[in-house]
């Protein structure tokens, strides 16, 4: 439980030094925002504050969420995005299928703020350390936070450390999706397992990569390399 206690003792030390009073998270069934919540009620009790936010998406998911609500005591507020993402793209005029996919994380970070503003709480995002790698996020959707606790973990660490905090195994033995269209998957998206992903990482972060498999390591530093204007702060033209 060491890990767990460090990163929990560092996500009060975030919010403390904000001058916050909590955090808002958004609960979308998944092992990455299971954890989060898990680390952050450690961390705050009871000034965690999840979001319910279907937008169209798999009723199981919203099943997780709850079940990983009331299993660590998380206040939940509901909020149905799906009346609001339909109002909006009938305003819009039809875009590329990854701009229509894209609405739904921006829409959830949206609100995510107004609750974290209200409440005078910091936004805590769910995102790992493989995703982060390469890119495995929407830029100013689910990429949009004041902290990311699970930022410095491969996904293996995630789901280890799932098990080791009682997420249930439900939860984290089900395929990873960010639940973009119905059947989209992460690793089909990617066009990578997630244990693929993380031996390579790790093996480029050693600095041998000699066991690698070269197909999967050129498309995961071309990916890497394509998304970095994800990580960077915003480019000033300075005068």
């Amino acid at each position: 439980m060491e890990l767990a206690h460090y990163i929990s003792a560092w996500i009060k030390e975030k919010v403390e030094e904000a001058g916050a009073e909590g955090v808002v998270l958004g609960l979308s069934g998944g092992v990455d925002s299971s954890l989060t919540a898990a680390l952050a009620k450690k961390a705050l009790g009871d000034k965690v504050l999840g979001l319910l936010m279907p937008c169209h998406s798999d009723p199981t998911d919203l099943e997780h969420a709850r079940l990983v609500a009331d299993k660590f005591g998380i206040e939940t507020e509901y909020v149905d995005l799906g009346p609001v993402f339909d109002r909006l793209m009938a305003s819009l005029p039809r875009g590329s299928d990854l701009a229509v996919a894209n609405l739904k994380p921006r829409l959830r970070m949206a609100t995510l703020y107004y609750f974290a503003n209200s409440r005078n709480y910091l936004v805590a995002g769910t995102g790992n350390k493989s995703e982060l790698t390469v890119g495995y996020f929407t830029k100013y959707g689910d990429g949009g936070a004041d902290l990311l606790p699970l930022g410095d973990l491969l996904k293996c660490q995630v789901r280890g450390l799932a098990r080791e905090l009682g997420v249930p195994e439900e939860i984290i033995a089900k395929l990873p999706s960010a639940g973009l269209w119905p059947g989209q998957t992460d690793e089909g998206e990617m066009g990578i397992t997630y244990d693929e992903l993380d031996r390579t990482i790790a093996a480029m972060e050693k600095g041998d990569t000699s066991d690698c498999d070269e197909t999967i390591l050129k498309r995961v530093k071309a990916v890497g390399a394509a998304s970095e204007h994800k990580r960077q702060p915003i480019p000033i033209c300075k005068i």
